[in-house]
Parts: structure tokens; sequence; C-alpha cells
């Protein structure tokens, strides 16, 4: 069996060897679009993260049987092409849970916590000055009483739900779908969730209800000193809206996605007046050793399923 790998710079340092015992194994650092339908040429199973592969790359990929999507996401993929070929397309789910949901807090705590702050006023010199053991510069609160809204209450919102509530906040959510009735945790509209919330958390997929969710008028709503995460997709917050709002209004912006990756520049969010209230990782959430050596894991059992 000839596998392609497109992107695999994308599994870090990895182990990629479990792919040898299914085929031969050709692979990719990275691929661009004009690049891909060479490579595939001879594949029988391709597996991509974010590499597209529509109807052409199929078309020129006649052998082809397989795409393995290595992630959970499957936007990438021109599904309707690939079942009126016969290909079969597989993803992964639920690899990432753990990963995304301590990194969740982990960009609660920083922002909530000032973190940036007392960590550069120590390394500056500040603390050593003082006249007293503890310097109390801007100041924080506890979780425990906090109302936190969920945006989207799928895998990875319940898990952030779980520890949220072992904090002692008050956990409510907003279903993007319409259709999640969690027993559980209070369900609410979205304009309350906004207004009443001392933390808001997006753990949402990006589609047509869901691009710009959140843009002037929500952000707006927000409380000051509100803190909001957006781990679900870029383009659920608006990043225009967000880069003027942030710099009006006293609130807390953590993000791990943006809509467009990597982050280009010039960008409105690098030139905001207030840097403090915003926390920016690259898209690492869900990138623990752990849920990537699970990813690979399941990718190739995926592989292996198939062949059986």
């Amino acid at each position: 069996m000839n596998i392609v790998l497109l992107d695999t710079l994308t599994y870090g340092d990895t182990s990629l060897e479990g792919f040898n015992a299914l085929g031969a194994v050709c692979a990719y650092s990275t691929t661009s679009a004009e690049e891909t339908p060479e490579r595939v040429r001879d594949a029988e199973v391709i597996v991509t993260n974010k590499v597209v592969i529509n109807d052409a790359v199929m078309e020129a990929a006649p052998s082809l049987k397989l795409i393995c999507v290595a992630a959970t996401g499957m936007n990438n993929i021109d599904h309707e092409a690939a079942a009126r070929r016969g290909i079969t397309v597989k993803n992964v789910a639920g690899y990432s849970t753990d990963a995304v949901v301590q990194h969740t807090f982990s960009m609660l705590f920083y922002l909530m916590g000032h973190s940036r702050y007392y960590d550069e006023y120590v390394k500056s010199g500040g603390w050593q000055k003082e006249a007293v053991f503890a310097h109390i510069g801007p100041s924080f609160s506890e979780l425990r009483g906090k109302t936190w809204g969920i945006i989207g209450l799928g895998e990875i919102g319940r898990g952030v739900a779980n520890v949220a509530k072992a904090f002692g906040a008050n956990v409510c959510y907003y279903s993007t779908s319409g259709q999640n009735d969690n027993g559980e945790f209070e369900i609410t509209t979205l304009s309350r969730l906004i207004e009443n919330s001392d933390i808001i958390s997006i753990h949402a997929p990006l589609n047509a209800s869901t691009e710009n969710l959140i843009s002037h008028s929500e952000l707006l709503q927000m409380k000051d000193g509100a803190v909001l995460l957006n781990l679900g997709r870029g383009g659920i917050v608006d990043e225009d809206a967000l880069s003027v709002i942030i710099d009006v209004k006293p609130i807390f912006v953590g993000l791990d996605v943006l809509s467009r990756e990597p982050m280009q520049t010039p960008h409105p969010l690098l030139s905001i007046q207030h840097p403090e209230r915003l926390y920016i990782t690259p898209h690492i959430a869900w990138t623990s050793r752990e849920a990537r050596q699970r990813l690979i894991e399941s990718t190739i059992e995926n592989i292996r399923s198939f062949r059986v």
C-alpha cells in the first residue's frame, strides 16, 4: 500500500515509524497546493492535517482509496467528490480533549492573574526595591463564585465545564447548533451569556452560524474585567473588531486560533495600545506530547482497520 504523508511538520517530534509497517511511505514536511497533485499521483492512502484534498487532487490520484485526516476537523476535504469516487475519508476525534482543556485554564490564569505583569516586575528589579514582602499590583480574583459561559458544549466544552465547576464557578452554555441540551449545566442565549459571564470560552466549530459570532456588539456587551478565550476556531471572534474594542473597554482576551494561520503581518492585534489585555498562542492547545502521540496512533489504526 502506497501511503503519502503531506504535512509531517504538523506533528513535531512525534515518531511516524508506525506507518512503515503498513506499506511504502513517502513523507513530506510541508506540501503546497501546487505540489499536492504530483506528490499523491501514486498514493493509495493520503494522510493530511491541513493540506486541501479537493476533486482535482483526487483526479490526479487514480489509485486513491483512503484519505486520513490527522485531525478532527475535515473542512479541507471535498467530501462530495470523495463519495462520488468511492474514496473513504477518516478523521480522529477526541485525541486532544485533555490538552485543550488544560490550555484553556493555562490561558485563563495567565490573564486573570496578570502573570505577565508580575513576572516582568520581578525580573526588572521592582520587587527588590519593595519596603514590604509582597507587591500588591494589579488585583486578581478567585474563580470560585464566578460565572463561566461556554460557547459550544461538545466534548471539550464539557471538559472545561467540569473543571470550572470543580473550581467553584457557575457554568452556563450557549449551543451554537441549537441542538445541544445538556441537563447538567444551564443553557442560555448568547446575549445573556455574554452579559452575565465573568469568563467566556469558545469551543465551537467555524461555520456559517459561528463566523464573526463575537464582534463589536458582543465585545461591548461583556462585563468590564471579563475574560474571553477562543480555543475553537479563528474567525469566530472578529479580529478587526477586537483590535478596536480591547483598547476602549477593559476586557482580557486569550486567543489560540486566528482567522489566518500562521498569523499574518501586518495584523491589527499587533498594534493595540493595551497588549497586557491580550494573550495569543500559536494554535498549540492541541499539541501536548500525549495528544500528538494519540493522533498518530489513531491515524495508523484508521489505515490498519481499512485494510482488514
